[in-house]
This record gives structure tokens, sequence and C-alpha cells, in this order.
């Protein structure tokens, strides 16, 4: 088979498609004829050098993907050659196969096709393990995402809804954030020209946000605290403003609020297993029913990854980016 693989960390060029040795499915294991996976800040994070595969994990990246079961391993019940499904991967989405544990498997939802299923996996656990089995939103708070217009805000704002919450979002241009708004966004702030702190305690009459979804790490953590509505529940899920910030505890307690810090790739399988259990079960119908959709930007051919890449570096995307194995 061919994959993407890294030879020397660096910028997009350093992603080479390339022909490897073919996966084999080992005990719960099935093996996928990979028809499309999606574009993710950890795979840029692995070409540039920065975040290894966890062991026994793929070298490629590709944190998802979907397509057609091929072979089925010893001890995997429920799965048949020729499904139609989607993963939740630790690493080799970027291939024409790949061996995935039977418990992050899960149907192509109907009315998705198979390409655009393959950017549901990381979004819709990313989303549902912190905002809901984590921060515990209930209808009627108020959530903040940073990066509303991202794959992650986008499916985001679309759960947050569906369970009758109200949501604020932060993007850096009208376009970004008008799209959010289509999506059901209530409350668009501008983060080049707003202070995402002073809009949201406009928007909410001084309470604050019961739960913020952060991608950015230590560059926001001050004021993320001081948007927190008392009771409040900070989740961060990335980085991209830096990993190491100080934290007043004094405004933190006058808050009584709390702050998680979560990962998705490195977890065990059985977490891994018992998210995907919970998406099927919540997420699964809403996607079904059309009450949540994929958001994809753009679809580019996977032996052109680096130019994926690009477009994930410049950050000019809305949703997702898919990559196909077919062209």
């Amino acid at each position: 088979m061919h994959a993407i693989t890294i030879p020397e960390p660096g910028g997009p060029e350093a992603l080479v498609w390339a022909e490897v040795p073919d996966p084999e499915p080992g005990e719960g294991e099935v093996l996928v004829d990979v028809a499309a996976s999606a574009v993710n800040r950890a795979d840029v994070l692995q070409r540039q050098g920065f975040y290894d595969p966890p062991p026994g994990a793929s070298p490629y990246p590709g944190l998802e993907c979907a397509g057609r079961i091929s072979a089925v391993g010893p001890g995997v019940s429920g799965w048949s050659v020729g499904d139609a499904v989607c993963a939740l991967l630790g690493g080799g989405g970027y291939a024409e196969k790949v061996v995935v544990p039977s418990g992050q498997l899960l149907p192509v939802p109907e009315g998705v096709d198979v390409t655009q299923a393959a950017g549901l996996p990381e979004v819709t656990c990313t989303v549902w393990s912190n905002v809901f089995m984590v921060a515990h939103l209930r209808p009627g708070e108020t959530l903040l995402v940073h990066g509303g217009s991202s794959g992650i805000g986008t499916m985001a704002i679309q759960l947050a809804k569906s369970v009758g919450a109200r949501v604020a979002v932060t993007a850096g241009t009208p376009q970004k954030l008008q799209r959010c708004a289509e999506l059901g966004a209530d409350v668009l702030i501008n983060y080049r020209e707003q202070d995402f702190v002073e809009e949201l305690r406009a928007a909410t009459d001084g309470a604050g946000a019961d739960v913020i979804l952060d991608n950015m790490g230590a560059k926001y953590l001050e004021r993320n605290i001081k948007a927190l509505a008392v009771n409040g529940r900070l989740a961060v899920i990335g980085m991209q403003g830096g990993a190491k910030g100080e934290l007043n505890l004094g405004a933190l307690l006058a808050k009584r609020g709390a702050v998680t810090a979560t990962s998705l790739r490195a977890r065990p399988p059985a977490e891994k297993a018992a998210i995907v259990a919970a998406v099927r079960e919540h997420v699964w119908p809403l996607l079904s029913d059309g009450r949540v959709r994929p958001v994809i930007d753009s679809t580019v051919p996977m032996r052109e990854a680096a130019r994926a890449h690009r477009t994930l570096d410049e950050s000019t995307h809305i949703g997702k980016i898919l990559l196909t194995t077919a062209g």
C-alpha cells in the first residue's frame, strides 16, 4: 500500500507519499481500506517532530479515517467485511489501509457519505468527551468556543445547540464568524478586534460562560478564568498559545471554577472505546436525522497532503480538510 511518511520532520514538504508494508489486523482489530482521512493540528505537530504516535500506533499521521472493512481479526464481533465505517485512530489515517481496534469503529451515519464521514470521529469524540462527559454542559447554559470556525468549533456549536445551550464563539474574520452564526452561534467575537472577556460579559449580563472549550492554552488562561461564570468549567484541549501559564488560584476559587486538560490520542484503548460508544449513542442519531452535519472546507488527494497542511498552516479554512485516497 501507499501512505504519507515523514522521513525527516519539517514543513509541509516533509510529507512523502511512499510505498510501505500492508498492515495486518491482530486480536480485536479490523483492517479498513481507507477512502478518506482528515487533517488535524496533531498531524501538523507530528510532521514538525513534536508529537510522536503513542506506543504501538501506526507511525504515519492521521487520527481518523473512513472506508470499508476488508478483513476482521480474531475476537471481533459486530463488524463484517464490507461494512462502511469511520474510525478514531492513534495514527495511520494518511494511508490506503489501516488497522483499527474494533472499539474505535463507528458506522458511517445515515445521510453522510463515506468521504465526509472521515471528518467526524476526532471532532465528535473530542467535543462530546470534553464538553459533555467532563464539563457537563446543560440546557440553558452558555458555552464559549475558541476557534469556532475550526473542525472542533463547528461541531461544538452544533452539539451545544442540540441540547439547548447558548453558544459564544471567537474567530478571526467576519467570514468565519458568519459561518459560525449559520451553524447556530449566538454571540460572535472577533478576537483580532474585540476582547472576548468584555464581549462575553456584555452578552451574559456579567455572568460569563458556564463552559469554555479552549484550544489556546497558556495565552488565554488568565482571561479564560475571568470569563468563567460562577461554578464554570474550563476545558483545555490545545496549546496553540503556549504550554506554560500562571493560574491565579484566588480568581479560580472566587468562581468556584474547575480547569481540566485532556488529550485524546494517548488515551488507553478502553477509554477511547468508552468515548466512541457514548458518541455513537448520543451524537450519531443527530447526524442521521440531519440536526448535526460535518462541515467540510475542502477535499485534497492524499498524495498531496502537503497542500492540505499548507492550508491548515495558513488558517484560512472553515471546518475540516479531507484527504482522499482516490485520484
